[in-house]
């Protein structure tokens, strides 16, 4: 008997050994596939560090360059030492003429086009993002037409009771009530329908136009400055107090957008998917729309409407790193800052070599944006034929 019990105790324990197999097999497949995910997400995290770096890096240099390039040439070294010298980090000799050059005209302007291509790039990504179309822009829901009525009004008829920032108070100001107004009568039931939303905004913004064309029939002689507006012929009248407006309001409101990050990678799948991912679409929706609003009111209202940026930015930056809200905003943030202070260094550039004068920077960028605009329609013809 004890031997019988010995026999059958070592086949129930093999039986038991041999079932457990399986289940340790399957624990370590599962590890092993946990550890492989943590991997991809480290790689992907460290390459999104690495553009990011890369575009700072980048930011700096483009600053730097862009200071060197006027009717006056500044050696980038000498720049550098000016630099070091108001840190207090040398003690290098430095000529007053180029101080006064770099830190009265030039850099209060290349500061002001990166905020303003800061502003509307993050813009473009917030309502291409919403719209799911990669044809939608900041301006798309009335806020240019509101800001450049708004200037209009201020230029020609209304007394500038705040000096020289009496036209960026009323553009801002009539960039936000069209938007506004759009939300609310796009606002049906509790939901905002962004099918209505973006025909309602093409309604105002024809109905805004039209007002501002009659603004500039009865202008007369200010027309010229009204048209300068319109294209973004402002930075060159920048100051550092345009700056110190600017900058609190497009840097602080920005971390709400990346906060919003995530709410709009859920919201690329569809609105239903999104709330079974416990998205809350409509705050989301009403939310960056008057984010959006009031980051492109804040950098319009002191640059003048300034085309494609916030249209061509985002498109590219998503080809480039894909389409994580979570990169693809801070990215598409420093590309916009870097392209508009290239932009305005060229209209410096065009100034200095041909003596026309320094043209509005929304025409460089018109320049570069229509064919790019042109290639999206293509692009949107040939797969609606494909469809």
């Amino acid at each position: 008997m004890p031997l019988r019990k010995r026999e059958r105790a070592g086949k129930n324990s093999a039986c038991v050994s041999h079932l457990n197999v399986p289940q340790e097999r399957a624990k370590r497949t599962q590890s092993r596939g946990l550890e492989m995910n943590n991997n991809i997400i480290i790689r992907k995290f460290l390459h999104w560090k690495m553009i990011i770096v890369y575009l700072v890096v980048f930011s700096f240099l483009t600053i730097l360059l862009a200071t060197a390039v006027g009717n006056v040439y500044i050696p980038p070294m000498q720049i550098v030492k000016i630099f070091c010298s108001k840190m207090g980090i040398c003690d290098a000799p430095i000529q007053s003429k180029y101080e006064k050059i770099i830190f009265e005209f030039r850099m209060p302007r290349i500061f002001l086009g990166f905020l303003v291509g800061f502003a509307l790039s993050v813009a473009g990504v917030a309502m291409q993002g919403l719209f799911k179309n990669p044809m939608a822009d900041p301006y798309i829901i009335g806020t240019a037409s509101g800001a450049a009525v708004g200037a209009a009004l201020s230029i020609a008829f209304i007394p500038h009771f705040l000096g020289v920032y009496s036209t960026p108070f009323f553009a801002f100001v009539c960039a936000i009530i069209p938007t506004f107004f759009v939300y609310s009568l796009s606002r049906v039931g509790g939901r905002i329908h962004l099918e209505t939303l973006l025909l309602t905004g093409i309604a105002v913004s024809f109905l805004l136009n039209a007002v501002l064309s009659f603004f500039m029939y009865m202008m007369g002689r200010d027309v010229h400055r009204i048209m300068s507006w319109l294209f973004g012929g402002r930075l060159p009248l920048a100051d550092w107090e345009a700056v110190k407006i600017v900058f609190p309001l497009v840097l602080g409101i920005f971390p709400l957008f990346l906060f919003y990050a995530r709410d709009l990678n859920a919201m690329l799948l569809g609105e239903e998917t999104a709330k079974t991912l416990g998205v809350n679409v409509e705050r989301a929706k009403a939310t960056l729309l008057v984010l959006s609003a009031f980051v492109t009111a804040a950098a319009v209202s002191f640059s003048g409407l300034i085309g494609f940026v916030g249209l061509v930015i985002p498109h590219i930056t998503r080809i480039l790193v894909g389409a994580d809200h979570r990169i693809l905003l801070p990215a598409s943030a420093l590309s916009g800052g870097i392209l508009l202070v290239w932009a305005d260094t060229l209209v410096r550039f065009l100034d200095m070599t041909l003596s026309v004068g320094e043209m509005p920077v929304g025409i460089i960028t018109a320049f570069f944006g229509v064919p790019f605009f042109i290639y999206l329609l293509r692009r949107r013809k040939r797969s609606f034929f494909l469809m």
